[in-house]
């Protein structure tokens, strides 16, 4: 307790600035003390005007003039702050005063903002380390100057800097606040904590402390009655008052002195009074301006103070309210805006479609339609009877659009126009096979040389039969889909390539793939506009171990004609599911690989009524039923014939009579 009794008298001891009415001490008339580690932490921050800087930088010097410095006695730093830290010099930097002396009147100050926060922690972390001349063993002490309110949090980090010894004096000047100058000093506050009302008053806190460090006085051993301070003379003392009070007529009390009750100021609007001194303030809806002392409205809008979402409208000194921009309206928070929706709210002429932005609309129409000139009401689009359409047969109004049609028993041709009896060698087949382990490697090569014997059956081309393979096992995967080869050549050559996949037999899921990928336009299906037959094969050895209902029914649903073909343990029941009506004429099995070449040799892939539609059985032409269906059939031939001529011969008679008519 005796040392930091001693270090506390030291520091008071710093702050002492000997005026004009005591002796100023030689060079040889220094305070003695122990050795102390000394820190002043400076605030030059852009508040601080130039000639209160050269005060503050007079302020220190005068102190240093009154110690003992050395490298074994006094060590002293000198570190400046505003919104960044700089260290002017270190404990170690300067051992001779007149070094020190030059080195503070060559500081530049940084002129930024006011971190205070970050000064103390560099303070702590930097200025007392043993790196920057820190001693053990010897008191830490910081002297922080400051003339305004820190931009960051100093408590925390002041208390962090107490705890590890260093005692704190916080000497504010003019703006300075107090509950920040008692956050950041060492209690007790009364011995540590300093607020002068300008920076060339700050010295005359040293005159109540020098007296206890550099001799006996008769203020400290008396009942001197002095209010305020007491200055020891030789043999007697005087009485003097704090910065801001004036000493009364009995030479011991103390008056404030209240500028703005004497009318001693220069403010504009509002006077606020401390002891000897004032400061300028405005009255509500004003701010003050640099000179402090005279004030301006506040345009809280043009300041983008205000949380106006859209247009802020200034109605006076510090007065607002909010408006929206044009399509929008204000809402009941008086603060946000949103969007007026006409379309929503009905406030439109528009016949059919309403498009909406902010306070404003457009009138569209629905497909098959356009916007007339009054741009609100639509007229249907006649295409049919607008653009040469090219039917054949006839043309159909489409919304916006058309499409042409045939007469019963005759199929649009792939240019969407013509009209004619058959399609046969225009469709898009898609295969699926079997790639099952069941399937064994030399009867896969058997398949695919099946494949290729239907491919030989086909027109293929561009734009008329197109082909893709799908090979299935426990998985699928698309061997090349119905746009990639467009001649038989290619084709063949890419199933010759085709590696066998083995595993299990998930007919189900390859039924599945086909339906939502193979048959898309996106893999080179023809649009459905276009009634292009769609084909289905799949080629299976073994029942499936998954279910084919689902799928097989709705690839039927969706107008693909479904063949099946069967062999070794392949499931019959299955077949006929997966195949389309009439099904005896759309699946096949047999018990042997080696015959599924008949297969191919009689399988016919067309939709032509003429044609036989996947005709696969190969029939004995000498077997009774086949005589007996075969002379059935002839018969039928000869009755429509018979009927064709008698209607020929009527209409050549009719034509006979108009002539003989006219004659």
């Amino acid at each position: 307790m005796g040392n930091l009794r001693a270090l506390s008298c030291f520091i008071l001891l710093i702050l002492v600035v000997f005026t004009t009415a005591r002796p100023k001490s030689g060079p040889d008339q220094k305070c003695k003390s122990g050795p102390v580690d000394l820190v002043f932490l400076i605030d030059s921050s852009r508040s601080v005007r130039p000639h209160e800087f050269e005060t503050m930088r007079k302020f220190m010097i005068d102190i240093l003039n009154t110690l003992d410095i050395g490298p074994d006695s006094t060590r002293v730093g000198v570190v400046q702050y505003s919104s960044q830290v700089r260290n002017e010099f270190s404990l170690k930097t300067h051992s001779k005063l007149e070094n020190m002396v030059k080195a503070i009147n060559e500081i530049v100050p940084l002129a930024q903002g006011t971190m205070t926060g970050l000064a103390i922690r560099y303070l702590m972390n930097e200025a007392f380390s043993p790196g920057q001349g820190d001693r053990p063993k010897v008191p830490n002490v910081a002297v922080i100057v400051t003339d305004g309110r820190p931009q960051d949090r100093v408590a925390e980090v002041a208390t962090e800097a107490r705890e590890k010894g260093i005692e704190i004096y916080a000497v504010g000047v003019a703006r300075a606040d107090m509950t920040s100058l008692r956050a950041m000093a060492s209690p007790p506050f009364e011995d540590h904590v300093f607020l002068v009302e300008r920076f060339d008053l700050i010295h005359q806190f040293g005159l109540q402390f020098q007296d206890k460090l550099c001799g006996i006085d008769l203020c400290s051993e008396s009942e001197h009655g002095c209010e305020h301070l007491c200055e020891s003379t030789p043999g007697s003392y005087i009485c003097h008052c704090l910065p801001g009070y004036r000493l009364n007529a009995d030479g011991k009390t103390c008056s404030a002195i209240d500028l703005c009750a004497e009318g001693k100021h220069d403010c504009q609007q509002i006077c606020i009074s401390s002891p000897g001194s004032f400061t300028c303030d405005c009255n509500r809806g004003h701010q003050l301006n640099d000179d402090e002392k005279t004030c301006s409205p506040i345009d809280l809008c043009a300041e983008g103070k205000h949380d106006c979402e859209q247009v802020c409208v200034n109605m006076g000194p510090g007065i607002f309210t909010c408006d929206c921009n044009k399509g929008y309206r204000l809402n009941e928070d008086e603060k946000s805006c949103s969007a007026i929706d006409l379309c929503a709210e009905g406030k439109h002429d528009c016949e059919q479609i309403c498009v909406s932005a902010p306070g404003v609309f457009t009138c569209d129409c629905n497909k098959g339609f356009k916007l007339n000139r009054d741009k609100r009401t639509c007229t249907n689009m006649d295409m049919c009877n607008t653009v040469k359409h090219g039917c054949e047969y006839q043309c159909v109004n489409t919304p916006g659009s058309y499409h042409c049609i045939c007469p019963e028993g005759q199929l649009l041709q792939e240019d969407g126009k013509t009209c004619g009896t058959c399609k046969s060698s225009n469709i898009d087949l898609v295969l699926l096979i079997d790639g099952s382990k069941s399937v064994r490697p030399q009867n896969f090569e058997l398949v695919k040389k099946f494949v290729n014997q239907v491919v030989d059956s086909l027109d293929v081309s561009a734009r008329g039969t197109r082909v893709g393979l799908v090979q299935y096992s426990s998985r699928v995967r698309t061997e090349f889909p119905l746009s990639m080869y467009h001649t038989a050549e290619d084709i063949k050559a890419a199933v010759l390539k085709v590696d066998y996949m083995e595993k299990g037999t998930m007919t189900g899921l390859a039924l599945k793939h086909m339906l939502e990928n193979s048959f898309s336009e996106a893999e080179g299906a023809r649009p459905a506009s276009h009634n292009i037959p769609r084909v289905g094969l799949v080629f299976t050895d073994g029942r499936s171990q998954d279910d084919i209902s689902e799928y097989a029914k709705k690839a039927k649903e969706a107008g693909i004609t479904m063949y099946a073909v069967g062999v070794g343990k392949a499931v019959e029941d299955e077949l006929r599911e997966i195949a389309s009506d009439p099904v005896e004429k759309h699946f096949y099995y047999t018990t042997d690989f080696s015959a599924i070449n008949t297969i191919a040799e009689n399988l016919k892939l067309n939709v032509c009524p003429a044609e036989s539609q996947g005709e696969v059985e190969v029939k004995d032409p000498c077997a009774c039923e086949n005589l007996v269906e075969f002379q059935q059939a002839t018969m039928n031939s000869l009755d429509q014939l018979t009927q064709k001529l008698a209607s020929m011969a009527a209409r050549l008679e009719q034509l006979e009579n108009q002539l003989l008519s006219r004659k």
